[in-house]
């Protein structure tokens, strides 16, 4: 048999005290209950531990030497409780953070510069992907959370971090560059370039459904996945282009973002529906706190 934590402890506190009956007041239980555990400790290890006379107790020479590793035990089996309570509280543990590309250069750095100094026993890897491989990562559990404009899929719950206009991306040298609104409607004559289709579908039925309440079907001349080449694209006179305002973060000359009227996008937190870990919801608590004090939408 081997002796569980309970006898260790009361070995230790009839150690330290010299004393069974102050090592029973310490421990509150009575000296019989005591000495019948110490007891049984012996005969489990077939060694006496204590000598007792008339000056009181004292150590075996056995018992000297297991003491400290009586108190090892004890003590690592305290650490492992701190850790299991830690683990549950989610202050240990790993997480996998996805980023989408278009929200990593202003996104990244103050989230995990929070969870660093917020949360120091958490482990964060971090990624950076587009909307396909990033909601197909959070279904098949590669990732944790991720931080992503809405999906627009079913299956994964979401909390709202900001929302920043959507903008017009012209030419800095297009007739409309100079306005502070438009109307997506008054881009119906322009020439377009947007990302593929395939990129997600369930953005662009969105972004049909816009041009279709604007009046028009865009003129779509060059589609590319990646938004430095959209806005390099319009730099170059290709077209024109919709983005989060965010966005200009990515290129400071030759493109101009003017705000479109009633246009807004969401940056959210996502996760998979029943994913309970308690590592996963401390990290949205404290991101979701960051987000009523930091402007998300500047560059970390």
């Amino acid at each position: 048999m081997t002796p569980d934590l309970r006898q260790l402890r009361y070995f230790v506190a009839v150690a330290e005290e010299s004393s069974y009956t102050r090592a029973a007041e310490r421990l509150m239980i009575s000296q019989q209950s005591l000495s019948q555990q110490i007891s049984l400790l012996e005969r489990m290890l077939a060694v006496r531990l204590f000598d007792r006379d008339s000056r009181g107790t004292s150590l075996t020479a056995v018992g000297a030497l297991f003491l400290p590793e009586a108190r090892a035990v004890l003590d690592r089996a305290d650490e492992a409780m701190d850790v299991v309570a830690r683990a549950a509280r989610g202050e240990l543990g790993s997480l996998r953070l996805a980023f989408l590309a278009t929200t990593t250069n202003h996104l990244l750095p103050p989230v995990v510069r929070a969870v660093r100094e917020r949360l120091p026993g958490l482990d964060v890897a971090t990624e950076e992907t587009t909307i396909a491989p990033l909601v197909e990562g959070l279904r098949r559990g590669h990732y944790d959370v991720a931080f992503t404009r809405p999906p627009l899929v079913e299956g994964l719950e979401a909390r709202t971090l900001v929302s920043e206009p959507v903008c017009a991306v012209l030419p800095e040298d297009h007739p409309l560059a100079g306005r502070s609104q438009l109307t997506l409607g008054e881009l119906a004559d322009e020439r377009w370039v947007l990302s593929p289709r395939s990129s997600w579908e369930p953005w662009h039925r969105a972004f049909d459904d816009s041009f279709r309440t604007a009046g028009f079907t865009p003129d779509v001349v060059q589609r590319d996945a990646s938004v430095q080449n959209l806005l390099g694209l319009v730099a170059a006179g290709v077209g024109v282009t919709r983005l989060a305002q965010s966005a200009s973060n990515l290129r400071r000359t030759g493109v101009v973002f003017v705000p479109l009227a009633g246009e807004s996008v969401p940056t959210e937190m996502v996760w998979l529906t029943g994913n309970t870990s308690p590592a996963l919801h401390r990290l949205l608590d404290v991101v979701t706190e960051m987000a009523a004090t930091t402007d998300f939408t500047r560059s970390g």
